[in-house]
């Protein structure tokens, strides 16, 4: 009977020990969750309060050449070389409206925007800028 006693005696031990253990590990598991979430909300913080940018696509800020290009023309109206033509009276519109000279824009760039559409359309009317 002693033997049999010995053995109850140390399978509790060996369960004693197993679960003081258990709580070690879901105390270890809690703290690695708390700071994971921690890191966490920090990281939204931080986007959250990040600086806007603008979405907006940049313009073409060269100065300009003698003879205008196709390449030229299609930086400033912010089109590919070889769009359509409805793309590139879109475009020019957009960008007349935003520096034509009733709306305190400039003449000179209002002449270049217009010679980059002319140039794009195939309508070249002379040898270059009136400026």
């Amino acid at each position: 009977m002693a033997f049999l006693g010995l053995g109850i005696t140390s399978e509790r031990s060996a369960l004693r020990q197993g679960s003081m253990a258990t709580p070690f590990i879901a105390g270890v598991a809690i703290a690695a969750a708390a700071i994971a979430g921690k890191y966490g909300v920090e990281a939204w913080h931080a986007f959250r309060t990040r600086p806007a940018v603008p979405r907006l696509r940049k313009f073409y800020e060269g100065g300009f050449q003698p003879t205008m290009t196709r390449r030229e023309a299609a930086l400033i109206l912010g089109v590919r070389e070889s769009v359509a033509q409805e793309k590139i009276k879109e475009a020019h519109r957009k960008v007349m409206v935003a520096n034509h000279p009733d709306a305190g824009g400039s003449d000179y760039l209002a002449t270049k925007i217009n010679e980059a559409k002319d140039v794009l359309l195939g309508q070249r009317r002379g040898s270059g800028s009136a400026f």
